[in-house]
């Protein structure tokens, strides 16, 4: 398969050729890859521009005319070069039409253009996302975490990676206890069939109804004259909660039994809601079954004289001397922190897997914790331990301000998704969209707008800043959305449809034609899409992969608007604009892929 070879091939030419116009021309050698090409900018007439400032030492001229000399050589012996301008020590190229055809064919070649295959030898890529807690539903902060995550595993395997994708459920903690004692004193056996709620909804209300009693109990306690933070220590409910979590740590099989009920039920929630979003997972790690691991490891550390004990019996890890600070490993009681549960992931990640590079999406509140496990597996004697990748992104905030689980104040990611599709079903049936599809059409459709708004408008963000996020505003017909994106290729699905129903057929060879300057512009923008592909995979970025799709549409649809495709008279020309509207559509729909957005054929 084809991959970053169609338009390096015309700058990989280019550049031989200027490499040789520099021996003709002054005498000096210089190598094809040290010869830089650029996209000329807009202002400018040409396609790829040289800066010659590197060569005037060779050719001891101005830049002016050392540009004007090498234009010169250039549009005399190098096909693929039709004209030339300089702007100072700029040398902006005009590429050949014929050229820019052969690259359409290219690309038309190539079922998968932009992309590279995963072999035996490939590095092996994980990527943990996710990381629920089984006392609460997802959240719209869960959704920016599981759309990068998945998103980013498809960038990483479109450049040629094996990824196994990978999450840790957080089954175990005093979160879990809260849910599970609240569920138990005022619960009555509800269940999710008994009250019509997912699973993970009916845990998630008794996560919030245990908040609600313990601060009662806190104001009770206040009231009798006792200070805020002597109130809380003294609460009998978060008491009880501690006692339990060192019951089911102690295997206490009445609290187990609950724990795998309740948990059970959120295991059914969660998957709903995967599927609904379209992310999934090779491999899932639950805290309960690792946490051990962790625990074995820091005692270990402990014998070696790598942490110490203080008098309460706590396990600690000194990091004073790598700038940090010092770090709880196991509580007095005896009871695992997260980050011993995270040595313990690590090392059985490992040992299941041979991973050249492991890639945390977590959020930037977790900057430090990630520093610090990176240093704690190294200290422990683990080789992967420097070479951790936190990715860390920013938050998602409401426009009214930030989320509180235990509030009961985040916005659901089940009652999200219903309200996207809602809108997108509101403003689809207002705008037409779905007259002449039947019932079951115009649903998938509407599911695909309005799942694809959610994601697009969330990956479109730089993922290292925070974002507001406002539902109303990401479902629109024109503008940088999802569904604005998504409209084209339905377009130009239904132009290919009605090339068919006439008789025109996608050619495989094109004829020579002159080209405008919008359509060669077109064909480059599509061949720009390996390049942003593999730095979207080398930087870590799904939004370069949605702000260059929504740049090719821009384009596309002023190249619709201003040119007849099924009405060109020119029949060479007709077939042209239909191959060039077939590839644009192939890598609008590749570039959604990416991101894990759906395209409608009909819309």
């Amino acid at each position: 398969m084809k991959r970053d070879k169609d338009i390096m091939t015309i700058e990989q030419q280019i550049a031989k050729g200027v490499a040789a116009g520099i021996r003709a021309l002054y005498g000096a050698e210089v190598s094809p890859e040290s010869v830089q090409l650029q996209k000329t900018k807009k202002e400018f007439k040409g396609h790829l521009t040289l800066v010659v400032f590197p060569f005037l030492k060779l050719s001891k001229k101005s830049p002016e005319k050392t540009a004007e000399e090498i234009g010169a050589y250039l549009q005399a012996q190098e096909p693929s070069v039709a004209g030339y301008n300089v702007i100072k020590g700029f040398l902006n190229l005009s590429v050949a039409a014929s050229c820019w055809l052969r690259l359409l064919e290219e690309i038309q070649a190539a079922p998968d253009y932009g992309r590279r295959e995963a072999t035996a030898s490939s590095p092996l890529v994980m990527i943990e996302y996710s990381s629920p807690n089984t006392n609460k539903p997802l959240h719209l902060g869960h959704i920016r975490n599981n759309l990068l995550g998945y998103s980013l595993a498809e960038i990483l395997k479109a450049n040629g990676c094996r990824v196994v994708k990978t999450n840790i459920v957080n089954d175990r903690g005093i979160h879990i206890c809260k849910s599970m004692l609240a569920w138990q004193k005022w619960g009555n056996d509800e269940t999710p069939e008994s009250s019509g709620k997912k699973g993970d909804h009916l845990i998630g209300d008794y996560y919030v109804l245990f908040d609600k009693k313990y601060k009662e109990e806190v104001a009770a306690l206040e009231a009798t004259g006792l200070g805020k933070e002597e109130a809380e220590a003294q609460a009998p409910l978060m008491a009880e909660a501690h006692d339990m979590l060192r019951r089911w740590e102690a295997g206490d099989k009445e609290v187990r039994a609950l724990w795998e009920k309740m948990n059970a039920w959120v295991y059914a929630g969660f998957d709903e809601t995967y599927r609904r979003l379209g992310v999934d997972f090779d491999k899932i790690y639950y805290e309960s079954q690792t946490y051990l691991e962790g625990k074995k490891e820091v005692l270990r550390g402990l014998d070696e004289g790598l942490f110490y004990r203080r008098e309460d019996g706590s396990v600690w890890a000194d990091l004073t001397k790598d700038g940090l600070d010092e770090k709880l490993l196991l509580r007095s009681d005896g009871t695992s922190v997260y980050m011993t549960q995270d040595i313990g992931t690590a090392k059985l990640r490992f040992d299941d897997y041979p991973i050249d590079k492991m890639i945390y999406v977590v959020g930037n509140e977790q900057n430090y914790h990630f520093q610090v496990l990176s240093l704690l597996l190294d200290k422990l004697g683990f080789a992967f331990g420097k070479g951790l990748v936190h990715f860390s992104y920013g938050m998602v905030e409401l426009p009214d301000g930030k989320m509180k689980s235990r509030e009961g104040t985040v916005v659901d990611a089940d009652d999200l998704m219903d309200e996207m599709e809602r809108t997108a079903k509101d403003i689809s049936e207002e705008l037409g969209k779905l007259d002449e599809m039947t019932p079951a059409e115009a649903l998938n459709t509407i599911r695909m707008i309005g799942l694809g708004s959610l994601k697009y408008f969330i990956l479109k963000v730089d993922p290292k800043k925070n974002m507001t996020f406002n539902p109303k505003e990401s479902i629109d017909f024109n503008g940088n959305t999802g569904s604005f994106i998504q409209y084209t290729p339905a377009r130009i699905c239904s132009l290919l449809r009605k090339a068919k129903e006439q008789g025109f057929a996608l050619p495989d060879k094109l004829a020579d034609s002159d080209l405008s300057e919008r359509e060669e512009s077109l064909i480059q923008k599509l061949a720009e899409y390996a390049s942003i592909v593999s730095e979207a995979g080398a930087s870590y970025s799904p939004a370069l992969i949605a702000n260059y799709t929504y740049d090719l549409v821009k384009e596309y649809n002023q190249f619709y608007h201003d040119y007849p495709i099924l009405r060109e008279a020119d029949g060479a020309l007709r077939d042209f604009r239909l191959l060039l509207s077939a590839n644009v559509a192939k890598v609008i729909k590749s570039g959604m892929g990416l991101l894990g957005i759906e395209v409608p054929e009909k819309m």
